[in-house]
């Protein structure tokens, strides 16, 4: 072998373990997508998350790594799914809750696209300065329960007695049936928990409902976020009128909703991924509080259960599904 073909075969051997080192440090950065129900059910949320990061300048796969995974309801598989990227070496976590993903780490930044009641329930030190690795959106639940008490109020002025379906495992739901109650007594009607702790216990609970029940409230969480077409199946069959947080569940065959708008939560959550990126730290970043809330009606399942809004109710609403 002639000495130039030596040295040029000897630089690219040595050369070579650097170029490795070199993809090795290049490696794109992870965020960790936590999807608590399953991806069916999410998809609106994560196409809106993946459409506001590419416009931000992070494209899945060439600029960024977005790894999915999906808890199916379970509280259990959800905390599972925080060690898990911890494992993976994520850069960020999107999570809902909040409660699951910092118990899974303390030191990699968290981004909570739905957070019940972050400074109540002890995730946030503030909310103009959080502390620590985790920040995000607050849906005001425990405000909004008794704002939708009120309305529930509103549109069967006869109201005496109602039931909450509540996920009795989740911080968050509990906060939010304290306030219930306490909205339930100044008004004058009488709040019935039916706890939970999983899907099979969903049928039970409405088989212990009473001929006095006349409406039922369903706080979300991730529990009743998985089986919202079943919980509402259920009500439909009853002829019992819901009331929910979210539209989506209104989509689901739910009868009304009231809050915030769940799809533009997700695209902050990406505003928000996107500066953590960028070397912001969550500590710092201020917990965002929703500014605009959306009232829901579904006059098709009014129709089926035989339940009429009158006209004013209807011309305050922001959406009538018909």
């Amino acid at each position: 072998m002639r000495r130039r073909d030596f040295l040029v075969t000897i630089g690219a051997v040595t050369a070579s373990p650097l170029a490795v080192r070199a993809q090795q440090k290049a490696r794109l950065p992870i965020v960790g997508f936590m999807g608590a129900a399953t991806p069916a059910a999410w998809t609106p949320w994560t196409a809106a998350f993946a459409q506001r990061m590419e416009e931000l300048g992070w494209t899945n796969g060439k600029t960024i790594k977005i790894e999915y995974r999906w808890a199916e309801g379970s509280e259990e598989r959800y905390r599972q799914i925080g060690e898990e990227f911890v494992r993976l070496g994520a850069n960020v976590l999107v999570a809902v809750g909040g409660d699951a993903a910092r118990k899974a780490t303390s030191k990699i930044p968290i981004v909570v696209a739905l957070m019940s009641d972050p400074v109540g329930t002890g995730l946030v030190s503030s909310l103009a300065r959080p502390g620590g690795n985790l920040t995000g959106m607050s849906i005001q639940s425990t405000d909004l329960a008794g704002k939708r008490i009120e309305l529930l109020k509103e549109v069967i002025p006869t109201l005496k007695r109602f039931a909450v379906l509540a996920y009795v495992d989740y911080a968050g739901t509990l906060r939010d049936v304290e306030a219930i109650q306490t909205i339930s007594k100044r008004i004058g009607v009488e709040a019935a928990t039916l706890p939970i702790h999983r899907g099979s216990d969903i049928e039970p609970a409405f088989a212990t409902l009473d001929l006095q029940t006349q409406a039922m409230y369903v706080p979300p969480n991730i529990l009743v976020n998985t089986n919202r077409v079943f919980i509402n199946q259920l009500a439909q069959q009853r002829r019992l009128p819901t009331l929910h947080g979210f539209r989506e569940y209104v989509d689901s065959g739910g009868l009304m909703s009231y809050g915030p708008n769940t799809t533009n939560l997700f695209r902050r959550a990406a505003e928000y991924v996107d500066k953590i990126l960028r070397g912001a730290r969550p500590g710092e970043l201020p917990v965002e509080q929703p500014i605009e809330f959306d009232l829901v009606v579904n006059l098709k399942v009014a129709k089926t259960i035989g339940f009429e809004f009158t006209s004013s109710f209807l011309a305050r609403a922001d959406e009538v599904i018909e």
